[in-house]
């Protein structure tokens, strides 16, 4: 565990390096790449918004699927669909700046522990669910990891026949108000409304005139540059030590369906696509930071494509489950 929290910051620190000379921590003030920068909203924000936005509709139909049938097959693609929408938002923390934090998405979307005794309390009213009931309850009450929790159980032992009819309602509501949000997030960022111009094109005109969001192609960059050193140092030091440390399952993110590792692996692929301007997934590809460091130092480029592989294999040796990793840290830990 101690290599990969170093291999994480040592990762962090090369794309310091990499972008803001020997102290690192900032872009020169000459970054004069108007490409990279919109590149980076063309062919990586927006294309993994708008995988999710479909995803979140998948798992959607899914649970409505199941709640129809209640069935171990049902059950079974529900689950299967929340692990796939799971992929474009862990992909997507590599930039939670913009309208995902202005608007408050990210909490509506990813909080977590969940809220066993306010959850409990919900099911045990008399309430009507709907996805405008769900909205207005508190974050940890709803979105992925509730929906989590519900559909895996605790140790991933739920089946079809455990689910109670409120269950299903409150899920159905859950996942209906989760495909409203993920869709405004992509609409944020691709449609002009209330008088705002897409953020797409707010990122794409950094330093243009009138532009008090980016004055200049630098803060977009550095803006970039955050997000991917954020995400670093969030897996590093909250996601992956804050559990280890305690040894306490509660703080284990995805931990019901035991897909805390891949959420790891695919935070760090999120900074990897940043880098590389394209996204896998969506068959995407743009410039990115990489081909701009390359022009200058490909020896770096080299180093910095290397370690963000590294560190993705590195998490993926974990024996799974992470919740059960984080008792038995002998197992990775030599």
């Amino acid at each position: 565990m101690h290599r990969l929290r170093l291999g994480t910051v040592t990762l962090t620190l090369t794309l310091f390096t990499a972008c803001g000379g020997p102290k690192g921590g900032s872009v020169p003030q000459a970054f004069s790449d108007r490409q990279l920068v919109a590149d980076f909203a063309d062919h990586v924000v927006v294309p993994t918004y708008g995988l999710l936005a479909a995803r979140v509709a998948a798992l959607d139909a899914a649970v409505r699927a199941l709640a129809a049938s209640r069935g171990p097959a049902e059950l079974a693609a529900a689950q299967a669909a929340w692990v796939q929408a799971r992929v474009p938002w862990e992909q997507a923390e590599g930039f939670l700046f913009g309208p995902v934090d202005s608007f408050g998405y990210d909490p509506a979307i990813d909080s977590w522990p969940v809220n066993h005794t306010d959850l409990d309390a919900v099911l045990g009213s008399s309430a009507a669910f709907t996805p405008a009931y769900v909205a207005n309850l508190q974050e940890t009450q709803k979105g992925f990891h509730t929906a989590e929790y519900l559909l895996f159980g605790v140790g991933r032992s739920k089946t079809a026949a455990g689910f109670t009819s409120r269950e299903l309602e409150y899920l159905t509501a859950l996942t209906a108000e989760l495909v409203t949000v993920t869709q405004a997030l992509k609409g944020q960022w691709t449609d002009a409304a209330g008088g705002r111009p897409p953020y797409r094109d707010v990122v794409a005109t950094a330093g243009e005139a009138g532009n008090s969001a980016y004055p200049s192609l630098t803060a977009a960059a550095q803006e970039i540059l955050g997000g991917m050193i954020g995400i670093c140092d969030e897996v590093a030091n909250g996601k992956i030590a804050d559990p280890y440390d305690a040894h306490d399952v509660t703080l284990v993110e995805s931990q019901f369906a035991f897909n805390s590792i891949a959420d790891f692996q695919d935070n760090v692929r999120s900074v990897q696509n940043a880098y590389t301007g394209s996204v896998a997934a969506a068959g995407t590809g743009g410039r990115g930071l990489s081909a701009h460091v390359a022009e200058s130092n490909a020896e770096l480029d080299g180093r910095v494509r290397a370690e963000i592989q590294a560190a993705i294999d590195a998490i993926g040796a974990i024996p799974p489950p992470f919740r059960d990793a984080i008792h038995t840290p002998s197992a990775y830990d030599d």
